[in-house]
């Protein structure tokens, strides 16, 4: 079977620096830094100070918001954006039955699992709340977006921690483009900023307890000390070209490569040897048809923890030898904070607006390069240039590894 071509027609988002998608992308063209100090719980019995909150975000059905978590809130609102931009509508301009939802979360639902969790212990089992289970089980992202947006196509979650946004994405093109949907709504949203399983992040020592919003997320700095949680979610809209044409779409980007792999190494470590982020970027460029020398950027996946950057780091040098010290390389973790499976979502949402306006973002907060590591990291601000592929990077907990690449469309 002929493959298809996938193009990216809409894209929304909730994120710390902003709840719309024209406010997010300016927040990181500016590099605003958006980590502060946690207001969602008390701080008294945490080492980790800092986080990247969402800001005023008030869900516009109050009286649906009672039976949503967070994550899910903030799904609904980036998919609508997403779904409204693309000028699809279910039921006029596309089969319903042709339109699916890939939705995915890290963590899913966790503020209401701690708090019925609380409740049950302290009051009762009677008084766990009817809607504790509708409200916390991560299938619940894409099946209140299926509902809410009458998509009837295909509709389920992924869960692979860090890399689950990138891979939710992967696997929606792979779809569209083998001929099993038409477009689908694809993304991720987390809510993760919680007090227990931020108490797990902190007491694994994963994130920086530097008390300093300036200096606690340094992405390929020799100061970096971990990394910085953040939430949102992010949705694209992918369709069949030649679908979106027929209706006259405008089309925003080209969707063209694909590659995930297992370190199979360690399950909080990434394989000092890069074997599973190469094998990925590698699978993505064969996926793409494209030699190394094509990429123009590389949003990298950046944590600001000691071995993801350096490992990440020597895995880019890897698969794209000389090239590497040419190709620009950010982390936009500074801005966004670390959204765990709503990450990889944001940042090709980053990607695209970065081939629709010609524009690398910078990578917020560096300030003195680790020795070791010595590529492009897009230092002191972003930079206008000429974009045609973009590589955008993901690895999680588990040794999961996923990378895109977008192409600036063209007809």
């Amino acid at each position: 079977m002929e493959k298809r071509r996938v193009v990216i027609t809409g894209y929304g988002v909730v994120a710390p620096s902003g709840n719309n998608s024209r406010d997010f992308w300016e927040g990181v063209k500016a590099g605003r830094n958006c980590i502060d100090r946690i207001t969602r719980f008390d701080l008294e019995e945490h080492k980790t100070t800092m986080a990247a909150e969402v800001k005023d975000f008030v869900y516009p059905d109050k009286r649906e918001a009672k039976s949503l978590d967070l994550s899910s809130q903030y799904a609904l609102v980036a998919a609508e954006e997403a779904l409204n931009m693309s000028g699809l509508v279910p039921g006029e301009n596309i089969d319903p039955y042709e339109l699916g939802v890939y939705g995915s979360t890290g963590v899913g639902g966790i503020q209401v699992i701690q708090d019925q969790a609380w409740t049950a212990f302290n009051r009762g089992m009677k008084r766990v709340s009817p809607h504790m289970v509708t409200m916390s089980i991560p299938n619940m992202v894409s099946g209140n977006i299926s509902i809410k947006l009458n998509a009837r196509g295909s509709s389920f979650g992924l869960n692979s921690a860090c890399a689950t946004g990138t891979h939710t994405l992967g696997e929606a093109f792979r779809n569209i483009r083998d001929g099993y949907a038409t477009a689908l709504i694809a993304g991720s949203s987390e809510a993760p900023i919680v007090s227990v399983p931020f108490a797990g992040f902190e007491n694994m020592r994963a994130m920086s307890r530097v008390d300093d919003r300036e200096g606690c997320c340094l992405p390929f700095d020799k100061n970096r000390s971990g990394f910085i949680m953040g939430e949102g979610a992010a949705f694209l809209i992918l369709e069949e070209l030649e679908h979106a044409q027929a209706r006259g779409a405008e089309i925003l980007a080209e969707f063209v490569g694909y590659g995930t792999a297992s370190d199979a190494y360690h399950i909080t470590m990434p394989d000092p040897e890069g074997k599973g982020d190469i094998r990925a970027m590698e699978m993505a460029l064969k996926d793409a048809g494209l030699p190394p020398e094509a990429i123009d950027y590389i949003n990298a996946h950046g944590t600001g923890t000691p071995y993801n950057d350096l490992y990440e780091t020597q895995a880019i040098k890897k698969v794209f030898g000389d090239h590497a010290y040419r190709i620009p390389v950010s982390s936009t973790k500074s801005v966004t904070g670390h959204s765990l499976g709503a990450v990889g979502s944001m940042e090709a949402l980053i990607c695209v607006r970065a081939l629709q306006e010609g524009f690398v973002p910078q990578t917020v907060g560096l300030k003195e390069p680790d020795e070791e590591l010595d590529l492009d990291y897009v230092q002191d601000q972003g930079r206008s240039m000429e974009l045609k592929y973009v590589l955008s990077n993901s690895l999680g907990f588990g040794g999961h590894n996923a990378a895109i690449i977008l192409k600036k469309w063209e007809e």
